[in-house]
């Protein structure tokens, strides 16, 4: 027997999102140091869904022509500017999204840093109004969190009933015709991936212990992530890796595209810290770019001079953390303009993972790329003082 949507209740309250999702947003989703996607960029999906008049697949919020557009920017024909969310090749948010419109989950693969848990968020806000139908995976995530579980006082005082199951976020998102989003898919143990399986092929959540099911309504996927250095770590069963469409994510193609990207996304957590503007830090960003690039990729940008790579993985987001880190030094403890002092002790922190062979690794760099290069001795110095 199936069970009724209208019978799984949500755990926890939602704020309401208008079908136009400009509107319904909690009085605390102003105040949230990190407001979810669809709060964030209301206005922006508002727009779009007031001049799409592209066809939406069931229960879509955009078309998926418009899902692309918010994702990668654009300027509709009112002039409104849709800024982007990913810096990118259009082929790959068009796959993905592609992907969602049919009944096949999407997988997004990468190395770390390359903004998969950022697309899915996105994609989640765009096509559903809602991103917040997650499973965090971890070593320790249960065969709950992804199925379902019990309230144990109901379940003692009444034995199983529809009263006393829980829903995770899959069978809510099953349930109402959403997306759910499955993070670090690799790091959560196989026997529990596995429960996916007939979620992912037969769109149907069995409850044994009531003799009923859940089965999906239109709308309904999956947008699980992997990190491509965790293979191996749980590998995805062939059954399971054959129920996604996979998209690889790649490292930003040129130094301009990621200096971009980091400056973008600084910008939008400075606002909401009250830093200093990104422009007046952006010769200081491009540097912490080309000292990751050069480390990441073991050359330097002319391609004269091998290097070794250090053990980090010296990602986009782990510059972005450290201009956003120099940033605040710059407002809190200096005139508010980023400078090398103000980064260089981010830069030992993020290449330095390995105190033994890192630091000889960073060493070497500083004396045969930084302290010859022309313009950099501001740098060079900052970076020698924070290694002494």
């Amino acid at each position: 027997m199936s069970v009724p949507v209208e019978s799984v209740e949500p755990t926890t309250v939602r704020p309401p999102v208008s079908e136009g999702l400009g509107e319904g947003v909690s009085e605390s989703a102003g105040e949230a140091l990190r407001p979810h996607a669809e709060y964030a960029f209301a206005a922006e999906l508002a727009t779009l869904a007031a001049q799409d008049d592209r066809p939406r697949p069931a229960r879509w919020r955009l078309s998926p022509w418009a899902v692309a557009t918010y994702l990668l920017g654009g300027t509709l024909p009112d002039g409104t500017v849709i800024t982007p969310k990913y810096v990118g090749p259009r082929r790959i948010v068009e796959v993905a999204v592609t992907t969602l419109a049919t009944d096949r989950a999407l997988l997004l693969l990468g190395v770390p840093g390359t903004a998969k848990t950022w697309v899915s968020e996105h994609l989640a806000a765009a096509v559903s109004g809602d991103s917040t139908l997650l499973v965090q995976g971890t070593a320790g995530t249960p065969e709950e969190a992804i199925r379902y579980g019990w309230n144990y006082a109901q379940l003692l005082a009444h034995g199983p009933s529809r009263d006393a199951l829980v829903p995770s976020p899959v069978m809510r998102a099953m349930a109402e015709g959403m997306t759910a989003r499955v993070e670090e898919l690799t790091r959560i143990p196989a026997d529990v991936q596995d429960t996916l399986i007939t979620i992912l092929s037969e769109k149907v959540l069995p409850i044994p212990e009531l003799g009923q099911e859940v089965q999906a309504v239109r709308g309904f996927n999956v947008i699980a992530t992997a990190n491509d250095r965790d293979r191996g770590v749980n590998e995805l069963s062939s059954a399971l890796r054959r129920r996604f469409n996979t998209v690889v994510l790649p490292l930003p193609e040129s130094a301009d595209a990621e200096v971009d990207i980091v400056s973008r996304r600084v910008g939008q957590i400075g606002r909401s810290l009250d830093l200093p503007a990104v422009p007046e830090g952006i010769d200081e960003i491009r540097r912490v770019v080309t000292v990751f690039r050069e480390l990441r990729d073991g050359v330097t940008a002319d391609g004269r001079t091998k290097l070794k790579s250090p053990s980090g993985t010296l990602s986009t987001a782990e510059a972005i953390s450290v201009v956003t880190g120099g940033l605040a030094l710059a407002a809190h403890f200096g005139d508010g303009v980023l400078r090398a002092s103000d980064v260089a002790a981010g830069i030992l922190g993020a290449v330095v993972r390995d105190p033994a062979a890192d630091r000889v690794i960073w060493q070497e760099y500083l004396e045969a790329v930084v302290r010859e290069r022309d313009g950099w001795k501001d740098f060079y110095r900052a970076c020698r003082e924070v290694s002494a």
